[in-house]
């Protein structure tokens, strides 16, 4: 079910008053948010139902158990250790199965053709399940936790099913973890002191977000370029690139603004995920602003176990960039999204090299220059990794790169798409005071105000946008 649509509001209408409700009696509103969450997840394919019922049953189930085999005082034990790996290994199996089985049955079969081999392909068909990615991460999370001692109880398998399949995220993310959500579902909740204000201007950011500035480049520039970059100038390939970047940011943020926004209207708080990428000096500072949930995952789960910087500066740079290298092919079953990944495991070991040799050392120019040039630098590489992750193929990637210096004739250069995309760049450097104040003086109005400001620029966000609404660009990781 998609965020922009008639049978969402109708949904959530109904899913607000039950919650509300019910709020007072937990039992019926954890069985009522359990039941909506399963149906807006299995809206468009029912055997999504079975496939959230086994993720919770499983995991939930695992959880119990590693909690059961940790030793007195919470520490490891063999046993819990095992546990806690078979529970990873059985998350990664599902999510392999689904998302990275035909790419590995290419993979070894245009290997073996290379080697002179003839081999006949057999794509499986598989369906890869909506958001399959983010719950695994998000279930893992959880099962790694009570294997660090971190959960001196486990969950019940009813509040782990509302944890895993509670709707506004169960997509997109953020990726939440249980210790975000879980204390919030038993505390009081008094509806008088929603924080409705910050959830309409979250809920119309998003909705804008995506349905009028992403759509609009989409179709205007990013779609027709990239499918055919040999017919376009290098400027309108220039744009394009840039205009993509814009275009994912719009999209992935719009999602998450929704997604706090809705849970907000709920009584739910959960972390945020995006602060400003684009205005990043350096790609560290990127990736700490930049889908923030998962670079979080990535670090907790992944980088520190892995060593993190415990170690040689060797050590550290090749944990880096196979952290980078794993979460770029953890977006797809692609060689696209492997090089995407290494051209930003690359840079941010290049960055670190460079920060240690100069440290201390002055280059002379003014320091506002330097971070203008910090900052150019870092975005271009950015869009230059983003061709990789939106292209279809390596080659098609390269054909992109290589249309900068080509000479197509046709141009989908237009000075309403440079305004876009230079005003969505700029935006990023709004000071926070501004949003904030605005948020103070919304919330100031009665909440009938509110509502029909909220209403009016949904029809707003209705009349510029396009018939229809593309999916969300990260449903299909």
């Amino acid at each position: 079910m998609l965020f922009p649509t008639i049978d969402f509001a109708v949904f959530f209408v109904v899913v607000f008053t039950g919650s509300w409700l019910l709020r007072p009696h937990l039992l019926a509103w954890k069985l009522f948010i359990l039941a909506a969450s399963f149906y807006f997840y299995a809206y468009t394919e029912s055997w999504y139902f079975f496939l959230m019922a086994g993720l919770i049953l499983f995991n939930g189930w695992m959880g119990k158990l590693v909690v059961r085999s940790l030793g007195p005082d919470l520490e490891k034990t063999p046993l819990s250790k095992w546990l806690v790996r078979a529970a990873v290994v059985g998350n990664l199996a599902l999510l392999g199965y689904f998302k990275y089985t035909n790419f590995f049955i290419e993979s070894v079969t245009e290997r073996l053709r290379s080697l002179g081999l003839d081999v006949s392909t057999t794509v499986l068909d598989i369906v890869l399940p909506v958001g399959i990615s983010f719950l695994t991460f998000q279930a893992l999370s959880y099962v790694i936790d009570t294997g660090r001692g971190e959960w001196r109880k486990p969950m019940s398998m009813l509040d782990f099913g509302v944890f895993l399949s509670f709707f506004p995220q169960v997509v997109a993310g953020p990726i939440v973890r249980a210790d975000e959500l879980y204390p919030q579902l038993d505390a009081y909740h008094d509806p008088r002191k929603v924080r409705s204000a910050e959830a309409f201007m979250l809920i119309f950011r998003g909705m804008f977000k995506k349905v009028v500035i992403s759509s609009y480049l989409a179709s205007q520039i990013v779609d027709p370029v990239f499918a055919l970059p040999e017919a376009y100038s290098g400027w309108s390939v220039l744009w394009a690139i840039y205009a993509y970047a814009i275009q994912i940011y719009a999209d992935f943020s719009g999602y998450t603004d929704i997604a706090i926004g809705v849970a907000l209207l709920l009584g739910f708080r959960f972390p945020q995920n995006f602060d400003a990428p684009y205005r990043s000096l350096s790609l560290q500072d990127f990736w700490r602003r930049w889908h923030m949930t998962l670079s979080r995952w990535l670090r907790d789960y992944l980088y520190i176990p892995l060593g993190g910087n415990r170690g040689s500066k060797l050590f550290t740079y090749r944990n880096l960039f196979l952290v980078m290298l794993l979460g770029g092919l953890w977006h797809g079953a692609n060689w696209t999204f492997v090089v995407w990944g290494a051209i930003h495991g690359g840079y941010l070991v290049a960055e670190r090299v460079v920060k240690e040799k100069w440290k201390g050392h002055e280059l002379g120019l003014p320091p506002q220059l330097v971070k203008a040039l910090q900052w150019f630098l870092v975005f271009n590489v950015v869009c230059l990794a983003w061709v990789f992750f939106r292209a279809q193929s390596v080659d098609g990637a390269f054909e992109m790169l290589g249309q900068l210096f080509g000479g197509g004739d046709r141009s989908a250069v237009t000075l309403l798409v440079l305004i876009v995309v230079i005003a969505a760049v700029a935006s990023q450097f709004v000071p926070t005071r501004i949003p904030e104040k605005a948020e103070v003086w919304f919330g100031r109005l009665a909440p009938a105000l509110q509502i029909v400001a909220l209403a009016l620029g949904l029809v707003l966000v209705d009349a510029l946008g396009p018939e229809g609404i593309a999916p969300f660009i990260y449903f299909q990781f």
